[in-house]
């Protein structure tokens, strides 16, 4: 960023205090993007260090992700975090109740033949079929980005209103509507060991912006990885930045 000539450095993160309530993404922030959703993965050091993120922080600490529940148990296995998934559309709280409301399971999975039909005839294309949201990803053809949302939208179209089409980096996702990450932290941070914590989120995409304005008016501290437009008061560079903070934060609170 300049500023009348003269280069100005983001804020720096916030200073350590052992009262959060920590909520961490994990693509693009625990962990580096792959080109694909499945070339992800984690190794002892990543589960470890999110395990001790939690126990210093009394428990309170959530994974909040794009990911099903049952992607993100086998990513971080054997630890099994309260966490949202799928953007909120499933959430599994700290006594490891999960809760997912219905939906018309069935219409979503016969939309996820015919965009998986259009990925199979696009090379590059990738669809993602997490049950309750499909996302189809284009990293490997970034051309195809016009495509792609345009095959979503209309997927979403046919569908009705109870779906909504959510952009993020290099994928357009056919989602329920009505949940986001931002509304699963309201819903932790009204329980224990959450509740009277200060929130902080830390996320990198566009998906990440309702649990950024959530924890802003919370008065808590939202910190976007990356140097994307944010509402995000902190700003950090990288997943292994990331990774360096939270070891630090844990230090300073075991």
């Amino acid at each position: 960023m300049t500023l009348a000539g003269r280069r100005v450095d983001p804020p720096p993160m916030p200073e350590l205090a052992c009262d959060w309530a920590l909520f961490l993404d994990i693509d693009g922030t625990l962990l580096e993007i792959a080109e694909t959703p499945g070339l992800v993965h984690t190794d002892r050091a990543d589960y470890k260090l999110v395990e001790s993120v939690r126990a210093a922080a009394g428990g309170a600490a959530a994974l909040i992700s794009g990911r099903s529940l049952a992607v993100i148990d086998e990513l971080f296995h054997p630890l099994r975090m309260p966490a949202a998934g799928l953007h909120g559309i499933e959430r599994r709280d700290a006594s490891g109740e999960v809760h997912r409301p219905a939906y018309p399971f069935e219409s979503l999975q016969r939309a996820a033949a015919s965009l998986r039909e259009f990925a199979a005839s696009h090379e590059g294309l990738v669809l993602e079929n997490k049950g309750y949201s499909l996302a189809l990803h284009y990293r490997l053809a970034p051309h195809l980005e016009q495509s792609a949302h345009l095959r979503v939208l209309e997927a979403a179209k046919n569908l009705g209103d109870w779906v909504e089409v959510q952009g993020g980096k290099m994928v357009a996702e056919l989602k329920p509507a009505g949940r986001n990450k931002g509304i699963a932290i309201e819903e932790f941070m009204r329980e224990p060991p959450f509740a009277g914590r200060i929130p902080v989120f830390i996320g990198d995409d566009l998906t990440d912006e309702h649990g950024f304005q959530v924890v802003n008016r919370l008065g808590g501290h939202s910190v976007k990885v990356g140097p994307e437009p944010s509402a995000a008061t902190w700003r950090i560079k990288d997943p292994r930045s990331v990774r360096a903070w939270l070891r630090e934060w844990v230090r300073y609170c075991a």
